[in-house]
C-alpha cells in the first residue's frame, strides 16, 4: 500500500482548538463512519491493534482515533501499531493525537519518504504566538460586530487558557453578556464581570493557591470546581497549561529578563495578580519539577479515563497533593 492510499494522521502540540478542527474536517469527509476512541495508557496496544485488524461488516468506513498517543513508548509497542497501520485497509482511517511535539521513533518513521504514509499527514500545532492570540480574538468579536481595543484583549489572555479551544469557548460565552449598545465597545469590566461570572474557582485560582504552597485551600478550590461540574479532565488541561507557563517564567529568570514588562506580556503575564502567582510557584518550582508536574498532569489524566474514575475524587485529591509536594521538594 503506497503512503498515498494510507491514510493515517498525525496531529501534535499543545493547540487544542486547531487538532480538534483537523479531526473534524477528516470526520466531515466522512460523514457516515464509525469512530471509535482509544486512550494510551488505558487501552492496551494489542487491543488498540485488534480493533484495527477486526473489520465491521455494518460500517463502510471506520475512523479510529488514538488520544496520548505519547505513551506508547516501547518497542514491541510500536512496530505492533506501526505494522497495523502500514497494512491499513482502504476503510480505516487511523488519527495519532498528542499534546507532545514528538512521538516514539517507530510511529515517527511512519511520516518519512521510506515510512509508507505521506509526511503531510503530520501536523504540529503550536500555542499561538502573542500576535496571532492577539489577533484571532480581535476578528472573533469584529465578525459579532464588537470592537475590541488592546487593553480588553490582554484581559481576556490573562483569564483564558492559550488555546483556540478554551479562546473560542470562552469567548463565545462572553457574547451573550455583552451590552449591545450603539457603540459596542467591549470595556474591562464587562469582560472581569462576565468571564469571572459564577467561576469563583478555575484552574487559575487553583493555581495560585498551589504555586503558594497552600495546600488546604488548593484542595478547597477543587473541592468548589468538581462540585460546579467542572470536569476533572478541564481541571487537569487548565493546571497543564499553567505549569506551561511557569516554565516561560522560568527562562526568563534564568535570561535575567523576568523584570521586563514586554517580555512578561509576551508570555502573557500582564497583571500584578498573575506576576505574583508565577513568582511565587518559582520560589517553589523548578524546571525538573515543572516537568514533573507536568508528567502527574498525563499519568492522572489516563487514571481518570480508566475504571478508578469512579474514584475522582480521591484522585484528584491525590493529584493536588502530589503537585503541591513536588513543590515542597525543591
Amino acid at each position: 500500500m503506497t503512503g498515498a492510499s494510507i491514510k493515517a494522521y498525525a496531529f501534535l502540540g499543545p493547540e487544542l482548538g486547531k487538532k480538534q478542527e483537523a479531526v473534524d474536517n477528516i470526520r466531515i469527509k466522512y460523514p457516515g463512519a464509525e469512530t471509535s476512541i482509544f486512550y494510551s495508557g488505558e487501552t492496551p496496544v494489542g487491543a488498540i491493534a485488534d480493533s484495527i485488524q477486526n473489520h465491521n461488516l455494518f460500517a463502510e468506513t471506520r475512523i479510529i482515533i488514538i488520544k496520548n498517543a505519547e505513551h506508547i513508548k516501547k518497542k514491541d509497542e510500536t512496530e505492533i501499531l506501526a505494522s497495523c497501520i502500514r497494512n491499513l485497509e482502504p476503510d480505516t482511517i487511523i488519527i495519532l493525537l498528542s499534546d507532545e511535539i514528538k512521538l516514539a521513533s517507530g510511529l515517527e518513521d511512519l511520516f518519512t519518504q521510506d515510512g509508507g504514509v505521506s509526511k503531510a499527514n503530520r501536523q504540529v500545532f503550536y500555542e499561538m504566538f502573542e500576535r496571532e492570540k492577539n489577533e484571532w480574538i480581535r476578528q472573533f468579536f469584529n465578525r459579532e460586530g464588537f470592537y475590541i481595543d488592546n487593553d480588553c484583549i490582554a484581559v481576556i489572555l490573562e483569564m483564558v487558557e492559550n488555546n483556540t479551544e478554551a479562546l473560542k469557548r470562552e469567548c463565545s460565552r462572553l457574547i451573550y453578556f455583552l451590552p449591545r449598545n450603539e457603540t459596542k465597545k467591549i470595556c474591562k469590566e464587562d469582560i472581569e464581570k462576565w468571564l469571572s461570572h459564577n467561576r469563583e474557582e478555575s484552574a487559575f485560582t487553583l493555581f495560585s493557591r498551589i504555586a503558594s504552597g497552600d495546600l488546604s485551600k488548593a484542595l478547597e478550590s477543587m473541592m468548589v470546581m468538581l462540585a460546579a461540574k467542572e470536569s476533572a479532565q478541564g481541571i487537569l488541561a487548565g493546571l497543564a497549561w499553567c505549569f506551561r507557563k511557569l516554565n516561560d517564567y522560568l527562562n526568563l529568570l534564568e535570561t535575567g529578563d523576568v523584570n521586563n514588562n514586554f517580555e512578561l506580556k509576551k508570555i502573557g503575564l500582564s497583571s500584578p495578580k498573575a506576576r505574583d502567582d508565577y513568582s511565587n510557584a518559582a520560589r517553589r518550582y523548578n524546571t525538573e519539577s515543572v516537568e514533573a508536574c507536568l508528567a502527574l498532569t498525563a499519568e492522572y489524566d489516563v487514571l481518570l479515563r480508566s475504571p478508578v474514575a469512579a474514584l475522582e475524587r480521591l484522585l484528584m485529591d491525590r493529584y493536588i497533593l502530589a503537585l503541591v509536594n513536588t513543590g515542597r521538594n525543591n
